[in-house]
Parts: structure tokens; C-alpha cells; sequence
């Protein structure tokens, strides 16, 4: 083989760990953020980590003089092992241990090392077959390129089809591959024995590797149900989320990324809070728009209202709507909703949807997860207010789940005060949910009208007319008093939350939720 057909092939296995490595960075910040929670401090700090100790590999290897072509297949049997099971491991330390962000920063500290040290002896490998400049950039190109199409391996292909699981066990392959075919295409660097140990042991880690994909979904099921109380009945890696359905009894739970959404058990108090007293202040809602909710239980509470004519639920999800479709425990609770006619489900970003769409409703509701991290407070913000107030007829009313008004009292403050900025008169409203604790929404409308008007007007709600399992006109009047402002009374010091100064996320995680 001549020395350029060697060096084409050494670059096409820098390409090939170029992929590999880039993807191993956002899989172990997707398990960081999943596990850990809070996305932009663990992408953060999974990156800079990986970044940090690619470059004490890279210095490690200063050191190695000889051997150098079995350290580099070493390196790729060890990342092809770690990275394969990253995930699984991940799922099994949950299991054991209450917090593993240890064995997460650990894994990307070993794996960044370990990716670290390819480089510079890919280098050096390639070295005998180019020259010093061209070597460089070949090199560096080929690892760079294959970043690239690991990237979009990841978010569109990887996340999406094969989820967690087994997207790592691609990338180990990848490793082995590129190990394997240095070994047999290579053969004169080393003698018949050592390549004949390499190479068993290379069978024995595909043994192990395949094992590992057979085993995966029971592996990750026991960590799943670890980290919830009742039975997990489902589980999918969507593109956008974790869904997880636990049992218990005859009642069902929903979980987004391991946060609660409901249960069946309770979720009416919930639901009924959401949708009616909005929809009896519209008065006959006719278009009606909800953002989120694509879990198709508000849609449901909608529909008893005969004027409806139609309801448009943007979600960004098309696995959680499919799910609420299909699924017959989701359907049980929504009871169809999202089958039927007057429904139409449109899976885009909901600000995004707001800003493309021209169209007026009489009626919005905003059912999306906490705005815990940065990405969702952006639905949260003066600018995502002002264009729901912009899409909003004239006697139009909107309304949010904003979170607890007493576990996160400057969460919640902050979220109607943003609502207030927008331009809305604004009514609070709370409800004990048993499962969920105190939890709150904000209502608006375009009217002039004060608080008090607004909460006067819900005193004549009459159930009699919607068939409703909890909300009546006694429930309107708990719902909208607060009595004193208990739990912090200073409001002045609460800023507006805007998509270029997202203060919502750290009001946010100020609140204590070990109470409840």
C-alpha cells in the first residue's frame, strides 16, 4: 500500500473520531441536563470539561516515545467502551445513588482526556507518510469536518431515532471501527501477536458492546424506575424530551425530563382552573389558541363549550401530541380530543408560531413546562406576552400556568408583573393540587377593567351550564383569593423577565420546593 493511500486512511479515521468525539460532548450534556437539570450550566460545563482536559490529553502524550500505534488503538478501545455505555451507566448509578453528577463530570473529564490524546498522536502516526505542514492540516481538517457531521448525526438523526441509548453504542462502534481497520490496514507496524491480542481483544469488546444493546432497554427501565415512586408503564427519548407514564392503581402520572406534568388522579383541579374561568370571561370562545398542552387536556375542557368552532394547539413536540393521540392511556384521560375535528395540532416553537402567524383568537391559553432554564422563559417574556396580546381579538382573554405562587413566590410575581408589562389587566388565580402542591395561573385581558372587576364578573360563573367534575362558583371564589401576601411580601424588587435579560429562570430556582 502506498504511503499516500495510508495517509488517506489514517484521515478518514481522524474524520471518523472527529464524529465521534463531538457527539460523546452532547451526550453527556443531554444525560447532565436530563439528570441534573438546569441545561445552559451543564452544557456549560460538559463542554469546557471535555475542552479543558482534551487539552491535559494532548499534553499527556508528550511523554509517549514509543508505541505509539498501540497506545492510539488503546485510546480508541477505551473511548469505544466508555462512550458505548455512558448512558447505561448513567441509568444504573441513578439507581444507587441520590445524586450523580460525580459519575457524569467524571465520565467527561475521562473521556475529554482520552479524545485529547488522538490528535497529537494521529499526528505523529501520520508524520512518516506527509510533511510537517500538510500532515497538520490534514489532520486538523478531517477531525474537524467530522465534528461537523457529527453534530448533525446527533440532532437529527442520533436524539431523534435512536434516543440515549443507543445512539452511544453507534459512537463506540465508530471508535472500534476505526481501531479494527488501522490494526488489518496497518500491518507491518506491529508483529503477528500483538496484533492477534489487539485483535481478540476487539472481538471480546464487540461481544461486550452487543451485550450491551440487548440488555439497554431493561438496564435503562430499572434506572427509570428508580428515579419515580410508581410503576413506569412508558418511556421515550423524544427529539425535544424525556415522556415517561408511571402507574399506580388505576391512576396515571405524566413526566416531562423527570417533571411532573399531572395525574389522573387530580388533574381536573388543575385543567378545570386552566380553561373555564378564561373561557367564561370570553364569553363564547369561537378560535381558540393553546400554546403547549399538547398532552390534549385542555383541549378536552374546551370542547364542552358549544360555540367552539376550533382549537389550534401549537406544541413543539410531534412525539408528546402523537402520544396524547394514540396512546390509550392518554386518550382515556383527554378522552380523544385531539381527534377531534375541530382540533388541529401544529408542532412548531410557539413563539416562533406567534410571530409567523397572522391569525386572531378569542381565547389563549399558555400550558407550557416551568420556565426552569433559559430556553423556556423566552415563553415567558414581555415579548412573548406582547405578540399573544397582539393575537388576541378585542375582548379576548389569556391565561398561564405560571407555576406556585407560594413554593416560587418570586417566580410567580415575576410572571405577572411580565404579563402586566405586555399590556394586560391581569386576575391571579391558585388551586391545591394534591399532587402537585399550591400551584397558580395569571389570567388577562385586554380590557381597562381592574382585579377586582375581573374577579367580581367570575362570581356568576354557572357550572350548571359545562359539565364540569370540580370547578363551580363557590371554587371561583377560593380560587381568586390570596388573603395577605405571606410568603414575600417585598414585590417592588421583582423585575420584568425579557428575552435579553431572562431573570425568570434564577427567580425561579429561588424557590423552595423541598417543602412541599
Amino acid at each position: 500500500m502506498s504511503e499516500k493511500r495510508k495517509a488517506y486512511i489514517l484521515q478518514a479515521a481522524l474524520f471518523a473520531t472527529g464524529l465521534s468525539g463531538v457527539v460523546a460532548e452532547y451526550i453527556l450534556a443531554t444525560l447532565a441536563t436530563y439528570f441534573l437539570g438546569n441545561s445552559v450550566v451543564q452544557w456549560t460545563l460538559i463542554i469546557s470539561l471535555m475542552l479543558f482536559f482534551m487539552g491535559v490529553g494532548s499534553r499527556l502524550t508528550k511523554y509517549l516515545f514509543q508505541h505509539l500505534f498501540v497506545w492510539f488503538v488503546g485510546i480508541e478501545f477505551l473511548l469505544s467502551l466508555i462512550v458505548s455505555f455512558s448512558a447505561l451507566s448513567t441509568y444504573t448509578m441513578v439507581a444507587m445513588h441520590d445524586y450523580i453528577g460525580v459519575w457524569i463530570y467524571g465520565l467527561a473529564i475521562l473521556a475529554g482526556t482520552l479524545i485529547g490524546m488522538e490528535l497529537p498522536l494521529a499526528m505523529r502516526l501520520n508524520d512518516r507518510f506527509e510533511a510537517f505542514h500538510i500532515n497538520v492540516s490534514n489532520i486538523l481538517e478531517k477531525d474537524y469536518y467530522g465534528s461537523l457531521f457529527g453534530g448533525i448525526f446527533f440532532a437529527f438523526v442520533g436524539l431523534p431515532f435512536l434516543g440515549l441509548t443507543y445512539t452511544p453504542f453507534v459512537l463506540g462502534f465508530i471508535n472500534l471501527g476505526v481501531a479494527i481497520c488501522l490494526l488489518n490496514f496497518f500491518p507491518e507496524i506491529l508483529k503477528s501477536k500483538k496484533r492477534w491480542l489487539l485483535n481478540t481483544s476487539a472481538f471480546l469488546l464487540t461481544l461486550t458492546m452487543g451485550l450491551g444493546i440487548l440488555y439497554a432497554d431493561d438496564i435503562v427501565l430499572f434506572g427509570e424506575q428508580k428515579k419515580y415512586l410508581d410503576k413506569v408503564v412508558y418511556s421515550e427519548q423524544t427529539a425535544y424530551q424525556k415522556i415517561i407514564i408511571t402507574q399506580w392503581k388505576d391512576h396515571h402520572w405524566l413526566y416531562l425530563n423527570g417533571n411532573l406534568q399531572f395525574s389522573s388522579f387530580d388533574e381536573a383541579l388543575y385543567h378545570e382552573v386552566l380553561v373555564h374561568p378564561a373561557a367564561f370571561l370570553s364569553g363564547h370562545p369561537q378560535k381558540i389558541l393553546i400554546l403547549g398542552g399538547g398532552d390534549g387536556c385542555a383541549a378536552r375542557e374546551l370542547l364542552k363549550y358549544p360555540s367552539v368552532e376550533s382549537v389550534t394547539i401549537v406544541d413543539l413536540d410531534p412525539g408528546m401530541t402523537r402520544l396524547a393521540t394514540e396512546n390509550t392511556l392518554l386518550t382515556n384521560i383527554n378522552q380523544g380530543a385531539l381527534s377531534d375535528e375541530r382540533v388541529k395540532v401544529i408542532n412548531k416553537d410557539a413563539f416562533n408560531y406567534l410571530q409567523d402567524h397572522l391569525g386572531f383568537y378569542h381565547l389563549i391559553i399558555v400550558d407550557l413546562p416551568d420556565p426552569r432554564s433559559i430556553e423556556l422563559s423566552r415563553l415567558y417574556s414581555a415579548e412573548f406576552y406582547r405578540l399573544c396580546y397582539n393575537h388576541l381579538s378585542a375582548n379576548g382573554v389569556f391565561i398561564t400556568q405560571a407555576g406556585s405562587p407560594y413554593f416560587a413566590p418570586k417566580s410567580y410575581k415575576c410572571i405577572n408583573k411580565t404579563i402586566q408589562q405586555a399590556g394586560f389587566t391581569t386576575l391571579p388565580l391558585h388551586n391545591q393540587i394534591i399532587t402537585m402542591g399550591e400551584w397558580g395561573w395569571v389570567l388577562g385581558t385586554k380590557h381597562d377593567a381592574s382585579s377586582t372587576t375581573l374577579r367580581n364578573r367570575l362570581k356568576k360563573f354557572d357550572s350548571e351550564q359545562i359539565p364540569t367534575r370540580w370547578i363551580n362558583r363557590e371554587a371561583i371564589g377560593l380560587i381568586t383569593s390570596f388573603g395577605k401576601d405571606y410568603f414575600d411580601p417585598t414585590s417592588d424588587s421583582i423585575k420584568v423577565n425579557r428575552i435579553h435579560d431572562p431573570v425568570l429562570p434564577n427567580y425561579y430556582r429561588q424557590g423552595d420546593w423541598s417543602v412541599y
